[in-house]
């Protein structure tokens, strides 16, 4: 029984840590959209192309808090628990993008 519960356990500790990862990133992409659009609207984005750099850099910060975790945190990559991570940084990602395209709904349907 208590081998089930700590399984259990496990299994909610690795998409919970998964799932803060996800949001975390989602977050800093969020806010990186905020700044270009400002930046836009201000007119000092000159091309596409100046945004990418700073993608590169949140997509580091993406697999060092991924790499973090895993040393850190061992026993949430043992025994298929891993895909259980990548779920959760799947769930908390995609809720910002979920959240993101309500507000663009919102905004359009008002207008």
């Amino acid at each position: 029984m208590s081998f089930q519960f700590t399984n259990l356990l496990m299994d909610i500790a690795g998409v919970t840590a998964g799932a803060v990862i996800g949001l975390a990133f989602g977050l800093l992409q969020q806010a990186a959209l905020r700044r270009n659009e400002a930046r836009q609207r201000e007119g000092k984005l000159k091309s596409g192309w100046s945004l990418m750099p700073g993608a590169g850099v949140r997509t580091a910060y993406l697999l060092i808090a991924l790499a973090l975790v895993q040393l850190v945190c061992p026993l949430l990559f043992v025994d298929g628990t891993q895909w259980l991570v990548s779920g959760g940084v799947v769930l908390g990602y995609g809720w910002m993008l979920l959240q993101q395209l309500r507000a663009k709904l919102k905004a359009g349907v008002t207008t």
